[in-house]
């Protein structure tokens, strides 16, 4: 993947992101409609995953058939919103290795505080795709980033369901190799950190929590 944002506009990816954008649908309806969505992007972000070949015996004839190559993928959620996009991705890739970054946003400054950090190991033998839903200031994601090229990942892939132009900008500052996958670029943030027009904070309508 080379361009560093690509903006999925698939016509169910846009449709079922309407609905997530609906402060009137429901927090099972969200979670379901996040579930699928993912399923869309991660169709996408995992295009150009390495294939080699095995030979298997189909029913008529023995055939050279493409497989997956290499080490199992590596997921990992940023939390905690990351994690509605777990399963998505692992309907897809079951066999994926999964791993969770925990960073909050201080409030007071806006930079991110790291308080969990467990990855699969041999990250540098895997693609990484690291899943958080929305891209706002950028700080948190440039963060996760930093940690796990720390622990030696080297082919990283970014999937988030919203972006904003300040938090695009801010990963192509600091990570320009790691490719941006999304179904939307919104307008701007607000004077909060919120994307707009976006669809409020992913977290609590995932979960159901103020």
């Amino acid at each position: 993947m080379s361009d560093h944002l690509t903006v999925v506009d698939h016509p169910l990816v846009q449709h079922k992101l309407t609905l997530m954008r609906d402060k009137g649908t429901s927090t099972a309806g969200f979670r379901q409609l996040l579930r699928e969505i993912t399923q869309l992007l991660a169709y996408e972000i995992t295009r150009e995953m390495p294939l080699t070949t095995r030979t298997i015996q189909t029913p008529m004839e023995e055939m050279e058939a493409p497989i997956l190559a290499g080490k199992k993928m590596a997921l990992v959620s940023i939390l905690r919103a990351g994690n509605g996009m777990l399963d998505g991705v692992l309907e897809l890739v079951p066999s994926a290795r999964v791993g969770f970054v925990g960073l909050y946003r201080d409030e007071e400054t806006l930079k991110p505080v790291q308080y969990y950090f467990k990855a699969p190991e041999g990250l540098k033998d895997r693609l990484v795709i690291a899943v958080d839903p929305m891209l706002a200031t950028g700080n948190s994601s440039a963060a996760a980033i930093d940690l796990l090229k720390d622990a030696g990942a080297t082919d990283i892939r970014f999937l988030c369901l919203l972006a904003a132009p300040e938090g695009v900008a801010r990963m192509k500052e600091a990570h320009p190799d790691v490719p941006i996958v999304t179904a939307s670029l919104d307008r701007e943030l607000n004077e909060k950190g919120y994307i707009m027009p976006g669809l409020g904070d992913a977290g609590d309508r995932m979960f159901g929590t103020k």
